[in-house]
């Protein structure tokens, strides 16, 4: 009984690590003005359309990575450290630029993305909600270091906590107008800096351990 619910706690413990890692590259708080921006002018409807189906692009992109990833290793021939040092260099500098409250190029799209991508009111569900903002690099990288950390469970429950975390993006894009009113651009702003440092710890992390994977004597 002890032992289950050790692994209980355990796995609620990673849960909760996988579930803030997400919430902070993919920021739904911060991402939510962009959403309004990008879908000023649409009816109510039109709206939630283009939020349904950003958020399932996402989530069906990081499922893809989460399940293939390991053939995808094979296929390049990379290893497991060498993922986790380039992406926790890629998440750090990620929540760096978060950090000092600046977008970062390889999260977020140029602004001749985002003028291409109001011809069609639907195609920004695609390019730049799901990608890059909501599954861009970081967010792939981050899914990838998670699923590869095990087994089949390890993977279950990075999908699991990401699909959450994509429920709670589709309520912040169609309920956060009024969120972003009263936060207002400064409390944006403290958001952004608080989840650009967890972030920013997160991709440390990920570099610390696949460096104890290249170089063991470092363990």
């Amino acid at each position: 009984m002890l032992d289950g619910f050790v692994l209980d706690k355990a796995a609620i413990g990673q849960g909760l690590s996988v579930f803030m890692g997400f919430f902070a590259i993919m920021n739904p708080i911060a991402n939510t003005p962009v959403f309004l921006g990008l879908t000023a002018g649409d009816s109510p409807p039109m709206r939630r359309a283009v939020a349904l189906q950003a958020v399932l692009a996402a989530f069906l992109i990081i499922v893809v990575f989460c399940v293939l990833g390991s053939v995808i290793f094979k296929l390049f021939g990379i290893t497991l450290p060498a993922f986790r040092i380039t992406g926790g260099v890629l998440v750090a500098l990620i929540g760096y630029q978060m950090l000092h409250s600046n977008k970062s190029a390889v999260h977020h799209p140029s602004d001749n993305d985002q003028r291409a991508s109001r011809t069609a009111a639907l195609s920004i569900a695609i390019s730049p909600l799901a990608l890059p903002i909501l599954a861009g690099p970081g967010t792939i990288a981050t899914a990838m270091n998670f699923a590869s950390t095990g087994g089949t469970a390890e993977m279950l429950l990075t999908i699991v906590a990401f699909g959450v975390l994509c429920a709670i993006t589709f309520m912040f894009f169609v309920f956060g107008e009024g969120l972003t009113r009263f936060l207002g651009s400064s409390g944006l702003n403290v958001i952004t800096r608080i989840m650009g440092l967890i972030l920013a710890v997160i991709g440390v992390q990920m570099l610390i351990d696949g460096l104890k994977g290249a170089f063991p004597t470092l363990s």
